[in-house]
């Protein structure tokens, strides 16, 4: 680690501690709520899947048309019921006898036939910080790429599931993907890696310390014709035929994974973030109740100095009332010994560090109490005053 990342280290590490560790203790809170949240998210999802049938695509009719075999937590509004089928991939021109060649794709790299095409194109860049390279160390530790690297582009045609071994194909499952952001199960069938070439920028983008350029990985992904997959999400009839669309409170959509693989998978991620809730819950909830303790206590500590000062502020005022009185009544003040500031009381009180007895007791400690105390002669800062004698 460099000494600029080390020093920013330092520098996160003490606003982390900062009143004494109520800063992590909020983070770590805001952590265990996020985590309670998704745990809720996360379970009731579990409880949707467990309840939810799984059945062939040739069962659905039979299914969707028994309304009293379903529970009331797989049912939405209308005819749609949560439902988990498997099947087969095909495109939607098999059914409707529709042999075009626009209606499946085929892949640049491998020349399969398949109903969903991603190409991704990902610049990967260089870490190296060069000689003056002290701002990307900061900030490396919030993001390393504020910009987007990758551009991706995607391709799909309708297509549906079927069971697979069956033909012809007279029961499917039509797939609508229309306002799903679930992850798709595509497979890779192009992985490519190729360097580029520096130029005089990039020697000046390293020289610097910026991020450059050196290499393109390019990858291509597709959902191959003849693929079985599982399709968990709210199904009902259009037209006759069932369709299948992603239901938003599930983490699953188009999956590899079978019914009790998606299960098991969900019960995982309900233990993980229920224990980890708990034990950052009971971090946050230890660290914030000692920081609360410990600034009351310094509240209260600070409280009593401050009281202490103000007593012993009133002690001093009160004495130097008195002096002034006792000297008031001494008789008449030379001119040339009245202070500066009331002309009226004898010069009694040097200010320090200048030593100039210009001033009364009780006109020094209203100087003295100034938010920027200075010598009325020399306009000297001050730090207090000295009361002179005579013997």
């Amino acid at each position: 680690m460099s000494v600029h990342d080390q020093a920013a280290v330092a520098v996160l590490s003490q606003v982390a501690l900062a009143a004494d560790g109520a800063v992590l203790g909020l983070a770590l809170a805001y952590i265990a709520v996020r985590s309670v949240i998704k745990f809720k998210t996360t379970s009731s999802a579990l409880n949707k899947v467990k309840k939810a049938p799984s059945v062939s695509v040739s069962d659905l009719r039979s299914v969707l048309s028994n309304n009293s075999d379903q529970e009331a937590d797989t049912t939405t509004s209308g005819d749609e019921k949560l439902v988990i089928v498997r099947g087969v991939v095909e495109t939607k021109s098999v059914v409707n006898g529709n042999w075009k060649k626009h209606n499946v794709l085929v892949s640049h790299e491998s020349n399969e036939k398949a109903v969903i095409l991603q190409r991704t194109q990902t610049c990967i860049y260089n870490e190296w910080r060069g000689f003056f390279g002290w701002t990307s160390d900061f900030r490396s530790l919030f993001a390393r790429h504020w910009k987007e690297q990758e551009t991706s582009s995607l391709r799909t045609v309708p297509f549906i599931l079927v069971d697979g071994g069956k033909w012809p194909q007279s029961d499917y499952l039509i797939v609508n993907l229309d306002g799903s952001r679930h992850p798709l199960p595509l497979t890779t069938v192009y992985h490519n890696l190729q360097p580029i070439s520096a130029s005089p920028y990039t020697f000046l983008q390293a020289f610097f310390g910026h991020e450059y350029p050196v290499g393109l990985l390019d990858e291509e992904k597709i959902l191959p014709v003849g693929k079985e997959i599982t399709a968990v999400g709210l199904v009902s009839l259009k037209n006759g035929t069932p369709e299948v669309m992603a239901c938003n409170d599930l983490p699953f959509f188009l999956s590899n994974m079978n019914k009790a693989q998606m299960v098991m998978e969900l019960d995982f991620r309900t233990k993980v973030l229920f224990w980890s809730g708990i034990v950052v819950g009971s971090l946050a909830t230890g660290i914030l109740a000692y920081a609360i303790v410990r600034n009351w206590n310094r509240l209260k500590e600070w409280r009593q100095r401050r009281q202490i000062e103000q007593q012993n502020a009133a002690e001093e005022s009160n004495e130097t009332e008195a002096d002034v009185a006792a000297e008031d009544e001494g008789g008449d003040v030379p001119e040339g010994q009245l202070c500066v500031i009331c002309l009226m009381r004898r010069r009694r009180s040097a200010f320090v560090p200048c030593g100039h007895l210009v001033c009364c007791p009780r006109c020094a400690l209203s100087v003295e109490r100034d938010l920027a105390p200075k010598c009325p002669v020399c306009r000297q800062t001050i730090n207090g005053s000295v009361r002179i004698y005579e013997s």
